[in-house]
């Protein structure tokens, strides 16, 4: 099937590793073109030279009130058009309810939330119909996982605001969703699973019993954004082997 992404551009922010990198890699592989982002200059480096010509980089932070302007402008300026956006941040710390501090919630809220909000606002302006912005939220959208207490904050948050943004940019033609990874084997999931026993066990949770490839995430992301899923919008996705109990 052709999933119709020859040539549109889409800014990928966190593109550089991960279920980020995994989503650019899908996107180009399928004729797209992608700018992508991270708070490092090196792994932007590292990732432009696997991703090819049809990739431009940017480093900035989500947090960065500048970052949604630069990545804009960079994709105006190499392609002159733009299509789409997967908006993916890294998680915030680990904590439990009360543990975490007052800088840790508002650092993580401005990049897991507000530097959603902003990446969006910046991108709208230039989307037509038929454009598409995905947010790489977590399974903590729908239902808490211990020790990740910010997350279980956060997400949910920026899910409803998702699904009301989907309900105003739909008379434009512009869908929005949102996807939520379970356990995919990340460097952030090998951190907070380290050892073979410990993801060996939460695969015991998991209807297909593993954890999902980076890639299996990235090839469901494109399709969500392109133009072969024109009538999926206001949802929020879960790609997780079935690990969520709720529909």
């Amino acid at each position: 099937m052709d999933l119709g992404l020859a040539d549109r551009v889409f800014l990928v922010t966190g593109g550089t590793k991960g279920l980020g990198f995994a989503t650019a890699q899908a996107l180009v592989a399928e004729g797209a073109r992608v700018v992508v982002s991270s708070r490092s200059p090196e792994s932007v480096d590292a990732a432009l030279t696997q991703l090819g010509e049809a990739a431009r980089g940017v480093a900035a932070d989500n947090g960065d009130d500048t970052a949604a302007e630069r990545l804009v402008s960079t994709a105006m300026d190499a392609w002159g058009r733009l299509d789409g956006a997967l908006i993916s941040v890294g998680g915030p710390p680990a904590t439990n309810a009360l543990g975490a501090t007052d800088g840790q919630w508002r650092t993580s809220f401005e990049s897991v939330f507000l530097g959603a909000v902003r990446m969006v606002r910046a991108v709208v302006p230039h989307l037509g119909s038929g454009s598409a912005i995905g947010l790489v939220l977590s399974s903590s959208a729908k239902s808490p996982i211990g020790g990740l207490e910010i997350s279980n904050g956060l997400r949910p948050g920026l899910a409803m605001w998702a699904k009301q943004l989907a309900d105003e940019l739909g008379p434009s033609g512009i869908r929005v969703v949102s996807l939520l990874p379970g356990r995919i084997l990340t460097d952030r999931m090998r951190a907070l699973s380290p050892t073979t026993a410990a993801q060996e066990r939460d695969s015991q949770g998991i209807p297909l019993r593993r954890y999902g490839d980076p890639a299996e995430f990235g090839r469901a992301a494109a399709y969500l954004l392109s133009p072969a899923a024109s009538y999926i919008t206001g949802c929020a996705i879960p790609v997780d082997g079935g690990l969520l109990r709720l529909f």
